[in-house]
Protein backbone atom coordinates (compact mmCIF):
# COMPACT_ATOMS: atom_id res chain seq x y z
CA UNK A 1 0.00 0.00 0.00
CA UNK A 2 2.49 2.19 0.61
CA UNK A 3 4.92 1.64 -2.16
CA UNK A 4 1.63 2.37 -4.45
CA UNK A 5 0.61 5.70 -2.70
CA UNK A 6 4.35 6.43 -3.91
CA UNK A 7 4.10 5.83 -7.23
CA UNK A 8 0.97 7.65 -6.84
CA UNK A 9 2.26 10.60 -5.68
CA UNK A 10 5.57 10.60 -8.12
CA UNK A 11 3.49 10.11 -11.36
CA UNK A 12 1.62 13.48 -10.28
CA UNK A 13 4.66 14.90 -9.51
CA UNK A 14 6.23 13.46 -13.01
CA UNK A 15 2.76 15.26 -14.51
CA UNK A 16 3.97 18.63 -13.25
CA UNK A 17 7.06 18.57 -14.33
CA UNK A 18 6.16 17.41 -18.03
CA UNK A 19 3.54 19.97 -17.90
CA UNK A 20 5.34 22.68 -16.19
CA UNK A 21 8.51 23.04 -17.54
CA UNK A 22 7.21 25.05 -20.15
CA UNK A 23 6.25 27.62 -17.44
CA UNK A 24 9.75 27.87 -16.36
CA UNK A 25 12.05 28.09 -19.64
CA UNK A 26 9.38 28.09 -22.41
CA UNK A 27 10.14 31.76 -22.76
CA UNK A 28 13.71 31.63 -22.32
CA UNK A 29 14.22 28.61 -24.80
CA UNK A 30 11.55 30.54 -27.11
CA UNK A 31 13.78 33.63 -27.31
CA UNK A 32 16.92 31.56 -28.28
CA UNK A 33 18.46 32.35 -24.94
CA UNK A 34 19.35 28.39 -24.11
CA UNK A 35 18.86 25.35 -25.99
CA UNK A 36 16.25 22.87 -24.01
CA UNK A 37 18.36 20.26 -23.09
CA UNK A 38 20.50 23.02 -20.49
CA UNK A 39 18.00 24.86 -19.49
CA UNK A 40 16.16 22.01 -18.14
CA UNK A 41 18.47 20.57 -16.05
CA UNK A 42 18.25 24.14 -14.17
CA UNK A 43 14.45 23.29 -13.83
CA UNK A 44 15.02 20.57 -12.21
CA UNK A 45 17.75 21.94 -9.74
CA UNK A 46 15.89 24.27 -8.55
CA UNK A 47 12.82 22.61 -8.44
CA UNK A 48 13.93 20.26 -6.04
CA UNK A 49 15.17 23.47 -4.25
CA UNK A 50 11.70 24.91 -3.88
CA UNK A 51 9.92 22.14 -2.57
CA UNK A 52 11.99 21.20 -0.33
CA UNK A 53 12.78 24.31 1.78
CA UNK A 54 9.33 25.74 0.79
CA UNK A 55 7.20 23.24 -0.06
CA UNK A 56 5.29 22.50 3.11
CA UNK A 57 2.91 25.83 2.76
CA UNK A 58 0.41 23.95 -0.10
CA UNK A 59 1.75 20.75 1.17
CA UNK A 60 -0.49 21.19 4.09
CA UNK A 61 -3.03 23.19 2.35
CA UNK A 62 -3.76 19.80 -0.06
CA UNK A 63 -3.41 17.25 2.82
CA UNK A 64 -6.06 18.71 5.00
CA UNK A 65 -7.04 22.48 4.33
CA UNK A 66 -10.02 21.19 1.66
CA UNK A 67 -11.73 18.28 3.04
CA UNK A 68 -11.99 18.00 6.95
CA UNK A 69 -12.09 14.58 7.54
CA UNK A 70 -9.32 12.40 6.67
CA UNK A 71 -9.08 10.25 3.93
CA UNK A 72 -8.39 6.35 3.40
CA UNK A 73 -5.64 4.86 1.22
CA UNK A 74 -8.02 4.06 -1.69
CA UNK A 75 -9.36 7.94 -1.67
CA UNK A 76 -6.00 9.04 -1.69
CA UNK A 77 -4.73 6.79 -4.33
CA UNK A 78 -7.73 7.55 -6.88
CA UNK A 79 -7.63 11.52 -5.93
CA UNK A 80 -3.57 11.44 -7.20
CA UNK A 81 -4.34 9.27 -10.25
CA UNK A 82 -7.20 11.00 -11.42
CA UNK A 83 -5.97 14.00 -11.19
CA UNK A 84 -2.85 13.06 -13.07
CA UNK A 85 -4.27 11.49 -15.95
CA UNK A 86 -6.07 14.95 -17.28
CA UNK A 87 -2.88 16.47 -17.00
CA UNK A 88 -1.14 13.56 -19.13
CA UNK A 89 -3.68 14.07 -21.87
CA UNK A 90 -2.97 17.61 -21.72
CA UNK A 91 0.95 17.36 -21.92
CA UNK A 92 0.44 14.87 -24.57
CA UNK A 93 -1.72 17.71 -26.48
CA UNK A 94 0.76 20.01 -26.02
CA UNK A 95 -1.63 22.09 -23.35
CA UNK A 96 -0.02 23.94 -20.40
CA UNK A 97 -3.04 22.94 -17.65
CA UNK A 98 -3.22 23.01 -14.05
CA UNK A 99 -2.09 20.57 -12.15
CA UNK A 100 -3.20 22.50 -8.93
CA UNK A 101 -6.29 22.90 -10.31
CA UNK A 102 -6.46 19.09 -11.32
CA UNK A 103 -5.57 17.95 -7.50
CA UNK A 104 -7.99 20.59 -5.54
CA UNK A 105 -10.20 19.39 -8.21
CA UNK A 106 -9.66 15.68 -7.45
CA UNK A 107 -9.51 15.63 -3.46
CA UNK A 108 -12.99 17.74 -3.68
CA UNK A 109 -14.56 14.71 -5.75
CA UNK A 110 -13.58 12.31 -3.30
CA UNK A 111 -14.66 14.55 -0.62
CA UNK A 112 -18.02 14.87 -1.83
CA UNK A 113 -17.53 10.43 -2.55
CA UNK A 114 -17.13 9.88 0.81
CA UNK A 115 -19.49 12.82 2.15
CA UNK A 116 -17.29 14.33 3.94
CA UNK A 117 -17.36 18.12 5.06
CA UNK A 118 -15.41 20.44 3.08
CA UNK A 119 -13.92 23.26 4.03
CA UNK A 120 -15.84 25.60 1.51
CA UNK A 121 -14.02 29.12 2.48
CA UNK A 122 -10.55 27.34 1.44
CA UNK A 123 -11.95 26.33 -1.99
CA UNK A 124 -13.19 29.48 -3.06
CA UNK A 125 -9.97 31.55 -1.72
CA UNK A 126 -8.22 28.68 -3.99
CA UNK A 127 -10.50 28.88 -6.58
CA UNK A 128 -10.64 32.37 -6.49
CA UNK A 129 -6.49 32.77 -6.58
CA UNK A 130 -6.61 30.82 -9.77
CA UNK A 131 -8.32 33.72 -11.32
CA UNK A 132 -6.77 36.74 -9.29
CA UNK A 133 -3.21 35.66 -9.78
CA UNK A 134 -3.42 35.48 -14.02
CA UNK A 135 -5.10 38.38 -13.74
CA UNK A 136 -2.58 40.76 -10.99
CA UNK A 137 0.67 38.55 -13.28
CA UNK A 138 -0.73 40.25 -16.20
CA UNK A 139 -0.40 44.01 -14.71
CA UNK A 140 2.68 43.05 -13.43
CA UNK A 141 4.29 42.23 -16.39
CA UNK A 142 2.96 44.98 -18.28
CA UNK A 143 3.55 47.76 -16.09
CA UNK A 144 7.25 46.08 -15.88
CA UNK A 145 7.30 46.27 -19.98
CA UNK A 146 6.65 49.72 -19.97
CA UNK A 147 9.01 50.94 -17.08
CA UNK A 148 12.04 48.91 -18.35
CA UNK A 149 11.20 50.63 -21.88
CA UNK A 150 11.47 53.65 -20.04
CA UNK A 151 14.23 53.12 -18.37
CA UNK A 152 16.41 51.87 -21.76
CA UNK A 153 14.92 55.46 -23.51
CA UNK A 154 16.60 57.12 -21.47
CA UNK A 155 19.74 55.67 -20.92
CA UNK A 156 22.14 55.47 -23.54
CA UNK A 157 23.23 51.87 -23.76
CA UNK A 158 24.44 49.75 -26.68
CA UNK A 159 21.95 47.41 -27.83
CA UNK A 160 24.43 44.61 -27.54
CA UNK A 161 25.31 45.23 -24.10
CA UNK A 162 20.98 45.40 -22.93
CA UNK A 163 20.49 41.93 -24.99
CA UNK A 164 23.45 40.70 -22.62
CA UNK A 165 22.33 41.85 -19.53
CA UNK A 166 18.63 40.87 -20.41
CA UNK A 167 19.64 37.34 -21.17
CA UNK A 168 21.53 36.71 -18.03
CA UNK A 169 18.41 38.06 -15.94
CA UNK A 170 16.09 36.38 -18.13
CA UNK A 171 18.27 33.16 -17.26
CA UNK A 172 17.83 33.90 -13.62
CA UNK A 173 14.47 34.07 -13.58
CA UNK A 174 13.39 30.94 -15.03
CA UNK A 175 15.50 29.54 -11.76
CA UNK A 176 13.50 31.57 -10.08
CA UNK A 177 9.89 30.32 -11.84
CA UNK A 178 11.85 26.92 -11.33
CA UNK A 179 11.78 27.43 -7.61
CA UNK A 180 8.62 29.00 -7.44
CA UNK A 181 6.92 25.76 -9.09
CA UNK A 182 8.74 23.39 -6.29
CA UNK A 183 7.39 25.19 -3.74
CA UNK A 184 4.25 25.75 -4.85
CA UNK A 185 2.93 22.64 -6.76
CA UNK A 186 5.42 19.93 -5.04
CA UNK A 187 2.43 19.90 -2.65
CA UNK A 188 -0.13 19.05 -4.97
CA UNK A 189 1.81 15.79 -6.16
CA UNK A 190 2.51 14.81 -2.08
CA UNK A 191 -0.48 16.76 -0.05
CA UNK A 192 -2.74 13.91 -0.52
CA UNK A 193 -0.22 11.37 0.98
CA UNK A 194 0.76 13.47 3.52
CA UNK A 195 -2.78 13.60 5.58
CA UNK A 196 -2.26 9.98 6.15
CA UNK A 197 0.63 10.50 8.60
CA UNK A 198 2.76 7.54 6.82
CA UNK A 199 5.57 9.34 6.09
CA UNK A 200 7.76 12.46 7.57
CA UNK A 201 7.25 15.38 5.46
CA UNK A 202 10.78 16.06 4.34
CA UNK A 203 10.66 12.35 2.23
CA UNK A 204 7.46 13.56 0.61
CA UNK A 205 8.58 16.81 -0.42
CA UNK A 206 11.90 15.24 -1.80
CA UNK A 207 9.49 12.66 -3.53
CA UNK A 208 7.52 15.55 -5.29
CA UNK A 209 10.66 17.33 -6.15
CA UNK A 210 12.61 14.78 -7.93
CA UNK A 211 9.34 13.89 -9.30
CA UNK A 212 9.37 16.90 -10.97
CA UNK A 213 12.90 16.95 -12.07
CA UNK A 214 12.21 13.76 -13.75
CA UNK A 215 9.49 15.39 -15.83
CA UNK A 216 11.06 18.06 -16.87
CA UNK A 217 13.89 15.82 -18.01
CA UNK A 218 11.82 13.01 -19.86
CA UNK A 219 8.81 15.26 -21.45
CA UNK A 220 8.89 18.87 -20.65
CA UNK A 221 9.64 19.57 -24.32
CA UNK A 222 6.73 19.63 -26.19
CA UNK A 223 4.38 22.11 -24.27
CA UNK A 224 7.63 24.60 -23.76
CA UNK A 225 7.22 25.57 -27.41
CA UNK A 226 3.40 26.56 -26.76
CA UNK A 227 4.38 28.67 -24.25
CA UNK A 228 7.49 30.08 -25.62
CA UNK A 229 6.27 30.45 -29.39
CA UNK A 230 2.59 29.51 -29.45
CA UNK A 231 1.13 32.88 -27.18
CA UNK A 232 2.67 35.98 -28.62
CA UNK A 233 6.53 35.93 -29.90
CA UNK A 234 9.11 36.74 -26.95
CA UNK A 235 12.71 38.56 -27.43
CA UNK A 236 15.04 38.15 -24.41
CA UNK A 237 13.34 41.07 -22.66
CA UNK A 238 9.61 39.85 -22.65
CA UNK A 239 11.09 36.52 -21.82
CA UNK A 240 12.70 38.29 -18.78
CA UNK A 241 9.51 39.93 -17.75
CA UNK A 242 7.21 37.20 -18.56
CA UNK A 243 9.12 34.88 -16.09
CA UNK A 244 10.20 37.59 -13.48
CA UNK A 245 6.28 38.24 -13.25
CA UNK A 246 4.53 35.17 -12.76
CA UNK A 247 7.76 33.80 -10.68
CA UNK A 248 6.75 36.91 -7.97
CA UNK A 249 3.32 36.00 -8.37
CA UNK A 250 3.01 32.31 -7.48
CA UNK A 251 6.10 32.84 -4.93
CA UNK A 252 4.01 35.01 -3.31
CA UNK A 253 0.73 32.86 -3.31
CA UNK A 254 2.86 29.68 -1.99
CA UNK A 255 3.52 31.77 0.67
CA UNK A 256 0.06 32.02 1.71
CA UNK A 257 -0.28 27.95 1.34
CA UNK A 258 -2.30 28.64 -1.88
CA UNK A 259 -2.12 26.30 -4.71
CA UNK A 260 -2.02 28.58 -7.71
CA UNK A 261 -1.90 27.20 -11.46
CA UNK A 262 2.07 27.66 -12.93
CA UNK A 263 0.34 27.61 -15.82
CA UNK A 264 -2.37 30.06 -15.39
CA UNK A 265 0.84 32.39 -14.10
CA UNK A 266 3.10 32.23 -17.05
CA UNK A 267 0.32 32.35 -19.42
CA UNK A 268 -1.11 35.27 -17.96
CA UNK A 269 2.35 37.33 -18.10
CA UNK A 270 3.13 36.54 -21.33
CA UNK A 271 -0.54 37.90 -22.54
CA UNK A 272 0.81 40.97 -20.60
CA UNK A 273 3.84 41.23 -22.79
CA UNK A 274 2.43 40.87 -25.59
CA UNK A 275 -0.33 43.87 -24.78
CA UNK A 276 2.45 46.32 -24.71
CA UNK A 277 3.35 45.34 -28.75
CA UNK A 278 -0.67 45.42 -29.17
CA UNK A 279 -3.32 43.11 -28.40
CA UNK A 280 -2.69 41.48 -32.58
CA UNK A 281 0.09 39.99 -32.12
CA UNK A 282 -1.32 37.78 -29.15
CA UNK A 283 -2.60 33.81 -30.72
CA UNK A 284 -6.30 34.22 -30.07
CA UNK A 285 -6.44 30.53 -30.67
CA UNK A 286 -4.10 29.15 -28.72
CA UNK A 287 -5.35 31.55 -25.57
CA UNK A 288 -8.75 30.40 -26.01
CA UNK A 289 -7.39 26.41 -26.00
CA UNK A 290 -5.75 27.14 -23.31
CA UNK A 291 -8.61 28.92 -20.86
CA UNK A 292 -10.70 26.02 -22.03
CA UNK A 293 -8.40 23.48 -20.49
CA UNK A 294 -8.42 25.02 -17.61
CA UNK A 295 -12.17 25.84 -17.02
CA UNK A 296 -12.31 21.31 -17.92
CA UNK A 297 -9.61 20.36 -15.68
CA UNK A 298 -10.78 20.48 -12.03
CA UNK A 299 -14.54 19.97 -13.52
CA UNK A 300 -13.36 16.87 -15.21
CA UNK A 301 -11.39 15.55 -12.55
CA UNK A 302 -13.61 15.98 -9.56
CA UNK A 303 -16.23 14.34 -11.50
CA UNK A 304 -13.79 10.96 -12.42
CA UNK A 305 -12.59 10.89 -8.96
CA UNK A 306 -16.18 10.98 -7.65
CA UNK A 307 -17.18 8.11 -10.07
CA UNK A 308 -14.17 6.01 -9.64
CA UNK A 309 -13.81 6.06 -6.09
CA UNK A 310 -17.63 5.33 -5.96
CA UNK A 311 -17.63 2.14 -8.21
CA UNK A 312 -14.44 0.53 -6.83
CA UNK A 313 -15.73 1.39 -2.87
CA UNK A 314 -18.70 -0.41 -4.39
CA UNK A 315 -16.91 -3.17 -5.94
CA UNK A 316 -14.92 -4.20 -3.08
CA UNK A 317 -17.45 -3.68 -0.19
Amino acid sequence: MMVILLLAGAYVGWNIGANDTANCIGTTVGAGLLPFSRAVLIVALFAILGALLQGQHVMKTIGKGIVYQELDFLAVCVALVCSGIFVTLATFKRIPTSTSQAIVGGVVGIGLAVNAPINTTKFWTIAGSWVICPMMVMALAYALSRLIAVILARIQVSILIVQQVMGGLAILSGCYVAYSMGANNAGNAVGPISSLGLFPPIWLLALGGGAIAAGAITYGRKVADTVGKGITPLDVRGAFVAQTASAAGMHLFSLWGIPVSTSSAIVGAVVGVGLVKGARTISKKTLITILVGWVLTPCLAAVTSFTVYRLLAAVLS
